[in-house]
């Protein structure tokens, strides 16, 4: 059996083979004429020997640290870390390991994150920006996340799409009465949400956009939204901008004794992990991960690999990734309507 040794280097594997060092170095990068035979031969023992290349040797040579830097708005968020693993696998496909910061849906914080990165010489850093920030060129190749509408964005869900979905889904099921939740109208992808939803209201239906911020800040944190008495009014159907806001609105719903869906149907966005196990399981927008974290890695690995570059703000023309309806047991036909007119919007209660 061979005897592994953790940490060997070229010249152990030179020695072993009786070639130079620099014969080892080119077959393992790849460069030099190097024939195929002792390609083979030398990856074989690099790996009988337990050689593992060296990060820092290679930074010095080539001036990159293969790593990138992550800045999430809000970890403790159940969606971000979701984000967080798609992006490590499509980094890691690259052949990029990843530094994960979090902002704590803070600016100051979000600034210092961005900075300590730099600091560590990752080779370019991708940021979900916290609401209502704008990322600029910050000295080093950068890819954002966020929303069509945000300036500078790199990639995105398209948001308005997702929320023409829903409205489409449940205008199908009958329903003309309709409460738009979101939290804050700051969040350029909760407008974005709503903006489609609205886009897709017919005529003489109505949509009250109701801010949860908003009422919070009026009635204090955690207060009930009054969903009672706008499904009295005459409201058929809940359409939340996440499924966050949405579990609390089937949770508010539930106490009062409304029955989803035969009373009133709900809808969310995100498809978070308990989406689909709750009872009743939520009708959802989902994201597709995979694709929004392969297109930022590629794009921020252009502008990394781009020597001449002169501005490191990824794609100027940012790619837009369609979303997908998962229609669940929170949605239904709609029961007799009180409340008709024509679109409205109103804040709070």
């Amino acid at each position: 059996m061979a005897l592994v040794r953790p940490g060997s280097n070229l010249g152990d594997i030179a020695s072993a083979l009786g070639v130079s060092v620099a014969t080892v170095s080119n077959a393992l990068s790849g460069k030099g004429r190097v024939s195929a035979e002792l390609v083979e031969r030398v990856r074989a023992k690099a790996a009988e020997l337990g050689y593992v290349p060296s990060q820092a040797g290679r930074a010095l040579r080539t001036g990159r640290t293969r790593v990138l830097g992550l800045v999430l708005p809000d970890i403790s968020h159940p969606l971000f870390p979701q984000i967080a693993q798609a992006i490590e696998y499509a980094a890691s496909q690259a052949g990029y390991g990843l530094l994960i910061a979090d902002s704590r849906d803070d600016v100051a914080t979000q600034t210092a994150a961005i900075a300590r990165l730099i600091e560590r010489d990752v080779d370019g850093i991708l940021i979900i920006p916290r609401r209502g920030t704008r990322i600029a060129d910050i000295g080093c190749p950068v890819a954002v996340i966020d929303s069509l509408s945000t300036p500078g964005n790199t990639v995105s869900a398209d948001h308005w799409q997702g929320g023409e979905l829903v409205i489409d889904h449940l205008i199908t099921l009958g329903h003309q009465n309709l409460l738009l939740i979101g939290n804050n109208p700051s969040s350029n992808v909760q407008t974005d949400r709503i903006g489609g939803m609205k886009s897709r209201m017919p005529a003489g239906a109505q949509a009250e956009i109701f801010w949860i911020e908003t009422h919070d800040k009026r009635h204090g944190h955690g207060s009930p939204l009054g969903l009672a008495d706008k499904v009295a009014a005459g409201v058929t159907a809940i359409a939340a901008v996440s499924d966050l806001h949405a579990l609390r609105a089937l949770t508010e719903l539930n106490r009062a004794g409304i029955r989803v869906p035969e009373d009133v149907s709900v809808t969310g966005f995100d498809d978070l992990i308990w989406s689909s196990v709750v009872t009743p399981s939520l009708t959802t927008v989902k994201m597709d991960m995979a694709s929004i974290a392969a297109l930022a890695i590629e794009a921020l690995v252009r502008v990394i690999a781009d020597t001449k570059r002169t501005h490191n703000v990824a794609a100027a023309t940012p790619a837009k990734v369609p979303m997908a309806l998962l229609i669940r047991q929170t949605s239904a036909a709609a029961r007799p309507s009180i409340g008709t007119g024509s679109a409205t919007e109103a804040v709070g209660p």
